[in-house]
């Protein structure tokens, strides 16, 4: 039986994750940062599915747990063969407005917490010639959004990297861009959604299979929704310059996962 470890599990796409993983007969790892929340969802996965949930408390914005979940992906007695890098967060506010120790801690967890853990995963992988990483990215990757934006493109384009480094040993790496998801991000930050259009919100377990689906496929990049690929497509015709007006107004205040 393989096994899956996944950040941020104890809440929307990564809680969403374990319940796909969990029924497909995966054993899990769970890291999140709020132990009673991840022993009950451990609980509850081990009743309904059968399956072995191990619970870490790892804060990601810290080095200290950083390198906890780096020793668990490195555990050659117990093998991780899918790692979902999914823990991360919105900054309510624009530039200058967020105090800078927030804007470090979200580049610590969105990509020095990434490229950490994605490399302690995929060198024992590639060792085992098999294996694979979803890194949660975000379609904001693509649209000028400060650093919450600045840091889902870093996410694309270091998976995209890496991916094209390891093609033929046998470890798959996929960024996965999801837009607008009804998960707690938005309150967590204290962001207001209610000028979102109802057409852009998706459901977060359909993400997820159609995430996993494209994992399978053998693709590096995953916007996993027809709505959102004609919009990115869109995206890439429209002028940059116009493109930071619009997310200036609305991007900042409602941004996407």
């Amino acid at each position: 039986m393989t096994t899956a470890l996944i950040t941020g599990a104890t809440a929307g796409i990564g809680a969403a994750f374990a319940r796909r993983l969990a029924a497909d007969g995966h054993n899990l790892v769970l890291v999140a940062r709020d132990t009673e929340r991840l022993r009950e969802q451990a609980t509850e996965l081990h009743d309904r599915h059968g399956i072995e949930a191990e619970v870490l408390r790892a804060d990601l914005s810290e080095d200290e747990g950083i390198a906890a979940v780096e020793e668990r992906l490195t555990d050659r007695r117990h093998p991780v063969d899918l790692l979902v890098n999914n823990a991360g967060f919105g900054n309510k506010g624009q530039y200058l407005d967020v105090p800078m120790a927030d804007e470090l801690k979200m580049l610590k967890v969105h990509c020095e917490a990434v490229l950490r853990l994605t490399s302690a995963a995929a060198t024992a992988m590639r060792e085992r010639g098999r294996g694979g990483v979803v890194n949660v990215a975000s379609v904001a990757a693509f649209v000028p959004r400060g650093t919450y934006g600045a840091s889902k493109a870093w996410v694309v384009q270091f998976t995209q990297g890496a991916a094209k480094d390891l093609a033929g040993s046998g470890v798959r790496l996929m960024a996965l861009c999801p837009g607008f998801v009804r998960t707690e991000f938005h309150q967590r930050a204290g962001m207001g959604t209610g000028n979102i259009p109802g057409w852009m919100w998706l459901d977060a377990d359909k993400l997820v299979a159609a995430a996993l689906a494209d994992l399978a496929r053998g693709r590096s990049l995953s916007i996993p929704d027809p709505r959102y690929k004609a919009l990115m497509g869109v995206v890439k015709l429209t002028p940059r310059g116009l493109l930071g007006g619009v997310t200036s107004r609305t991007g900042r205040k409602y941004g996407p996962q």
